[in-house]
């Protein structure tokens, strides 16, 4: 974001997470993980200003708070609160005018890209997972992004109340199945995704996205990192596999 926003000079460090975009592993030192991190490094370089997201991060930035650093953590969990995540840290680093701009742009991107879909002569179902064990379906900006893109989510139903991880695990494997996906999406956070695992899943030889081999990754920092990256390179990505499956759904002849 603050890359985006000609704002990089700020930073003095970075998560080991960051891969957006390329030349900041270069140019910024790695000072944590997700759930963890150098506390003493952190303070080392004397920030003003640390920023962090989600309720998993709580502990960080306790140990920071406590330590007298000023602290923002953002704990949005959908399309509107990226939009919304954008607007407020330009605001905080003080260009409001920049990334009010910057947040129009990428709202033009979701009206253009729903538009394209809408065109659509069918949408496809759905199944996005987030991990394999346990299963846990697709935070509620991914759901919505589905559905930008031309999909519907099979589990758009667990996005009430602003889906905690908790409350997103299937304690039976067997749903998936049951609601019959025609395209299976992954992206398992921090490791490489198996199609092939997923369709060697017992019980799962039947899902119309297995039989007929829609089973597809989506890089984890193009759909799972709290920023713009999920709006513009993951929507792209989705919309993509959706509209090939339209496409080709539309070239078979009916039965």
């Amino acid at each position: 974001m603050l890359y985006a926003l000609g704002e990089q000079d700020r930073i003095v460090g970075i998560s080991g997470f960051t891969v957006r975009p390329a030349r900041a592993r270069k140019d910024k030192p790695r000072v944590s993980a997700f759930t963890s991190a150098k506390i003493d490094r952190i303070l080392e370089l004397r920030p003003d200003f640390v920023v962090g997201f989600s309720d998993i991060q709580a502990d960080i930035a306790q140990a920071l708070i406590k330590a007298g650093i000023e602290v923002w953590i953002s704990n949005h969990r959908s399309v509107a609160g990226i939009l919304a995540y954008v607007r407020r840290l330009g605001a905080l680093v003080g260009v409001t005018d920049r990334a009010e701009a910057y947040a129009v742009s990428l709202e033009q991107h979701l009206k253009e890209v729903r538009q394209r879909a809408a065109a659509f002569g069918r949408r496809p179902r759905v199944y996005f997972e987030e991990w394999d064990v346990p299963l846990i379906t697709g935070i509620q900006w991914v759901s919505e992004i589905i559905d930008i893109a031309g999909g519907d989510d099979i589990f758009a139903d667990k996005m009430e109340g602003g889906a905690l991880a908790k409350n997103r695990i299937l304690s039976d494997p067997m749903e998936v199945v049951q609601r019959s996906p025609d395209v299976i999406l992954g992206s398992w956070c921090g490791k490489r995704f198996r199609p092939d695992t997923v369709a060697a899943r017992a019980g799962w030889e039947n899902v119309p996205a297995i039989r007929e081999c829609d089973i597809h990754e989506i890089k984890s920092p193009l759909i799972l990192q709290p920023g713009p990256a999920a709006l513009t390179d993951g929507l792209d990505a989705i919309h993509r596999i959706l509209r090939s499956w339209v496409e080709r759904c539309d070239k078979e002849p009916n039965p």
